[in-house]
């Protein structure tokens, strides 16, 4: 039975595609007709009771989903596992209360949105950000959504979505100081032997390493926090953030400002990856981003994530 349960989602994931790129009003997915999946079986199982050529007809014009591709085991475990780094508040951050710890952001609401349009439930892999590709390439996690950006470096080794969380306005990648110091640093030449740090595996580290002075000492850092934390005790003269996070952390922080400096960047939004090669997986989530894009969905997250960030005093990127 599990067979033709599989076929009949095939089709109508082939079916939310083709209306999700035709521009039309129905923007049909897997939740909206999964209702209906138990008829569609069932229908699926008559007609293989006339021969193989009966079972082609039935699906139609869907391509029938790999059972043993990424998204067809998501299909049949019912599960798809989510890899974040859950320190980069308003995206992913910890919500801890009475019920433990929960994890919370626009890029969780993300998650939980593309599990639902799937039919699926979803599994959160709370894990340090330089982790999420191995975690892909292993198979531990079937795809990562934490705070993302485009680079040509991810693009070689993995699976990259289209983009989303497109900001209509560009405020690009800066630097964060102690406040007191923040006159000094105009130019990228006046962090030349300065300690800077930024998150490892991030934008901001390829930014530092590739647009400031060779001669400043580098850090990477597992978390944000350990960055803010290094400034704040002097143990770093500067932190590489977005100019958004910068200027969330500017608000729990008084003593560290921002500086006039600013990395040569165009920030066009933000992508999911996936392990190389799970071409099926990577275009029903372009199918779910489209519908999200059009929406103005994640925007309305962001909103609703930076004001429980607020209200919990999380400190936010």
């Amino acid at each position: 039975m599990k067979k033709h349960v599989f076929v009949a989602m095939a089709a109508m994931i082939s079916m939310a595609w083709m209306t999700g790129c035709s521009g039309g009003e129905s923007k049909e997915t897997v939740a909206d007709t999964k209702a209906e999946s138990s008829g569609t079986a069932a229908a699926a199982e008559e007609t293989e009771k006339a021969g193989d050529g009966s079972e082609a007809e039935a699906t139609g014009a869907a391509v029938d989903v790999d059972p043993e591709s990424r998204l067809g085991k998501i299909l049949a475990s019912g599960k798809i596992t989510m890899g974040t780094a859950p320190d980069f508040a308003p995206m992913e951050f910890k919500n801890v209360g009475a019920k433990g710890v929960e994890y919370v952001g626009s890029d969780i609401e993300l998650g939980k949105y593309i599990a639902e349009k799937l039919g699926v439930e979803l599994e959160i892999k709370a894990m340090e950000f330089s982790a999420i590709q191995q975690g892909l390439a292993s198979g531990t996690i079937d795809m990562g959504i934490s705070g993302f950006a485009y680079t040509e470096e991810r693009a070689e080794t993995l699976g990259l979505s289209d983009r989303y969380n497109i900001q209509s306005e560009d405020k690009g990648h800066t630097l964060l100081v102690l406040k007191e110091d923040a006159a000094s640093y105009k130019t990228a030449e006046d962090f030349s032997g300065k300690k800077v740090v930024a998150q490892n595996a991030s934008l901001q580290q390829s930014l530092v390493t590739e647009q400031l002075p060779s001669d400043i000492q580098f850090q990477p850092v597992t978390a944000i926090t350990d960055g803010v934390l290094m400034l704040t005790t002097g143990k770093a003269d500067a932190l590489a953030v977005s100019y958004d996070n910068g200027e969330m952390l500017m608000k729990s922080y008084p003593e560290i400002a921002m500086t006039e400096f600013k990395f040569d960047h165009s920030d066009e939004g933000n992508v999911i990856a996936v392990k190389k090669g799970e071409d099926e997986l990577l275009e029903a989530l372009n199918g779910i981003i489209a519908e999200v894009n059009e929406s103005g969905l994640y925007s309305q997250w962001t909103e609703e994530a930076r004001a429980l960030a607020e209200s919990l005093g999380i400190e936010m990127k």
